[in-house]
């Protein structure tokens, strides 16, 4: 598969903000990064790290830095998307092809760079884990199943879990207590049939 030619194929596909986007791509391509397709949209990464992306929206396109929160923003450009919910990334937002300023995007991406390069990254938030409902119930009654659930790695004792307590309905809920807890003692976990 031709990457380039996949990146040109997504940007071609935005009527409303193709020469835009063909233009962050060329500053972007000016720099030490490699380009990759991740999430359908053109990333750019250095060392396997993201750094940036490009996307076009319906009423504005721009960048993300996806550990933004670590650059200066001596411009006081950035923008935190989901104030509260996203901690590390950052985005450059426009409407219209003059806001782009070549010097400034590439100072910013020169940083970022070298952010990347430093190791800084806001690391995800790992919540524990909290069994509770018809499944603690179980778990705290039988010594068997509570041993098989804890040989599952966290991931697999997540899916089961909310699995469970994700129906509505009590009845439901019982039933797919029911149906899970032989694949608990047998070490089956709950989507290995997909992986």
């Amino acid at each position: 598969m031709d990457l380039a030619k996949t990146v040109e194929e997504f940007i071609s596909k935005h009527d409303q903000w193709h020469n835009e986007l063909e233009l962050l791509r060329s500053i972007i391509k000016k720099t030490e990064l490699n380009e990759s397709l991740k999430w359908g949209m053109p990333t750019y990464t250095i060392r396997n790290k993201n750094v940036v992306g490009i996307a076009g929206f319906k009423h504005h396109f721009g960048m993300w830095f996806f550990q933004g929160v670590f650059l200066s923003d001596p411009h006081k450009l950035l923008i935190n998307a989901q104030e509260g919910k996203t901690k590390a990334m950052r985005q450059l937002r426009f409407d219209q092809i003059e806001q782009i300023d070549e010097g400034i995007i590439m100072s910013y991406l020169e940083e970022a760079i070298q952010n990347a390069k430093d190791g800084k990254e806001v690391k995800p938030e790992k919540k524990p884990l909290v069994i509770k409902g018809l499944l603690a119930q179980a778990l705290s009654t039988d010594k068997t199943l509570n041993e098989a659930f804890n040989n599952f790695t966290p991931g697999k004792q997540k899916e089961f879990a909310e699995y469970i307590s994700s129906a509505k309905r009590e009845a439901t809920q019982i039933s797919r207590l029911e149906k899970c807890i032989p694949m608990i003692i047998k070490g089956i976990g709950l989507n290995d049939k997909y992986r």
